[in-house]
């Protein structure tokens, strides 16, 4: 069985990014403009129906390209955990499956605000419980509901390794920004590739003892 640590996960994160640091740094790049375009506010109201109606429509529009982002970051990083020299720009078009992905972040998001609301602590536990989904709904294209499940299985009895290493991606991204942000080039890329290293642990370590477990006669 594989022993999971964050350190280790920021190790494999850092060792894979050196075997392609330009093509990692280009894509996350790429990801980083898509995932941010179209944050616009209307702070005129003087503005006609029909501009309004434009400024909706591309409010949609770069709000669809962010999911797509999303999406093809994290279709990318899978493969790339896996071998990276087989990773390319081209694996970032994986639009499917779209709604899937849609309406797991938002029960995740809706689950995680209350769960804040709550004093806080419900909010991180569950935040650690669903951190998975996104890598399930695009790798096993599960719904929702199915992969919140999957993923609160994957992560039962690893809350505090998985808080452990959100903190240290937290750090070395907080590292990046001091560095005139142009180390968020690396440390994003690492912190992404780190998180998916985790997931495969998990994942595998998962399946292993569910494949362990003797059924009933």
């Amino acid at each position: 069985m594989n022993i999971f640590s964050g350190s280790a996960c920021i190790r494999f994160g850092w060792e894979t990014f050196k075997k392609r640091p330009w093509f990692f740094i280009g894509v996350f790049l790429v990801v980083g403009i898509l995932s941010s375009g179209g944050r616009f506010q209307l702070n005129d109201t003087n503005y006609g129906a029909a501009t309004i109606a434009l400024f909706i429509m591309a409010g949609i529009a770069f709000g669809v390209i962010s999911i797509l982002a999303k999406m093809g970051a994290t279709q990318l990083a899978l493969k790339a955990h896996d071998n990276a020299e087989s990773a390319t720009f081209g694996d970032l078009w994986a639009p499917h499956p779209f709604w899937k992905f849609v309406g797991a972040s938002f029960v995740v998001a809706i689950i995680v605000g209350v769960g804040l609301i709550l004093l806080i602590v419900p909010g991180i536990i569950w935040s650690l419980r669903y951190l998975f989904v996104p890598y399930l709904i695009m790798e096993r294209k599960l719904s929702p509901f199915e992969a919140l499940k999957e993923s609160a299985r994957i992560t039962y009895g690893h809350k505090w390794q998985l808080l452990g290493l959100l903190g240290l991606t937290v750090l070395i991204n907080i590292l990046g920004a001091i560095l005139l942000l142009v180390g968020l080039l690396v440390s994003i890329p690492v912190s992404a590739l780190a998180m998916v290293h985790a997931y495969r642990i998990l994942s595998g370590q998962a399946a292993s003892t569910s494949q362990q477990t003797p059924t009933a006669a």
